[in-house]
């Protein structure tokens, strides 16, 4: 006899009576046994959405054991709320690109939390515009793509770099981009084709202390905390959904580079919990924010 096999199913749409009735009967009749069950109806406030949300997590026997056969089973309850329902096999590890620049911290956690096996993906490459890191790669037997762009490069030249990063997502399988302290500017049309699949990292002084050294800036001004978000890659610079913030409190006996190093801690904390939640499928887009199942 066949083990069961572990499922995420994730769902969102108008939130109205009996979803969850439905989604749980639905799986009890056809033999899946619910692990944990999350749900939120972004609802009664004005900004609300009217969404409603949903991640199980659950055992399917094994003649049910793949994303095609469960689709087809959920078909008709797909139809009836109009929704945006996907199973993820937990049996799949999703496979990561890392892009990096010259600041190398998020890129060395996440490398390390991946190895020691507190992170259950695999990282099919690593990207980034200069050569710092190979080094570092090689050590993880990750392969390296240097792919430069030197000061002052054309717009045509950076989207054909772009071009480059997406046939090697397309290459390589890849489920979620993460930019490890990738300091260029992404155009509209990569931001587009990464949509929900790439996740972000920078300070949180923003829109204050723009530009090079935002630690310094901040200690000039005697910032008492220093904080990190993590988010969604949008065409608006640093404005996409949420998935994760936290701050530490820092003061006057601190140096610029003390402030520096905080902020680095902080910021390896933050992506790193971005990164798993994501792919443990408890992210979910409400619109211009986000519903992390934790």
């Amino acid at each position: 006899m066949q083990p069961a096999r572990e499922f995420v199913l994730t769902l969102s749409c108008r939130d109205t009576k009996g979803i969850v009735y439905t989604v749980s009967g639905l799986l009890y009749q056809a033999g899946c046994n619910i692990l944990d069950s999350q749900q939120f109806g972004d609802i009664g406030e004005a900004s609300a959405t009217g969404l409603f949300f949903m991640r199980v997590h659950f055992e399917a026997p094994a003649h049910l054991a793949d994303g095609a056969t469960l689709d087809r089973l959920f078909t008709s309850v797909r139809e009836q709320y109009g929704m945006d329902a996907t199973f993820h096999d937990l049996s799949r590890r999703p496979r990561l690109l890392l892009m990096v620049s010259q600041h190398g911290h998020c890129l060395n956690d996440l490398l390390y939390r991946w190895h020691s096996q507190q992170l259950n993906v695999d990282i099919a490459a690593i990207v980034s515009n200069h050569p710092d890191f190979a080094g570092l790669a090689e050590r993880y037997a990750i392969p390296f793509h240097h792919l430069p762009l030197p000061a002052g490069s054309s717009a045509e030249a950076k989207r054909a770099q772009e071009r480059q990063v997406e046939a090697l997502i397309e290459r390589e399988r890849v489920d979620l981009t993460v930019l490890a302290r990738y300091m260029q500017i992404l155009s509209a049309d990569f931001c587009g084709f990464m949509k929900g699949r790439a996740i972000n990292i920078h300070h949180s002084f923003l829109p204050s202390f723009k530009g090079a050294k935002p630690y310094f800036q901040a200690h000039d001004r005697g910032v008492k905390l220093i904080g990190a978000t993590a988010h969604y890659v949008t065409a608006d610079l640093d404005e996409g959904p949420i998935i994760e913030q936290d701050v530490a409190r820092v003061d006057h006996s601190l140096s610029a580079q003390d402030f520096t190093a905080v902020g680095r801690d902080v910021e390896c904390m933050v992506l790193a919990r971005a990164v798993r939640w994501h792919v443990e499928h408890r992210v979910l887009l409400n619109g211009q924010k986000t519903v992390v199942f934790r």
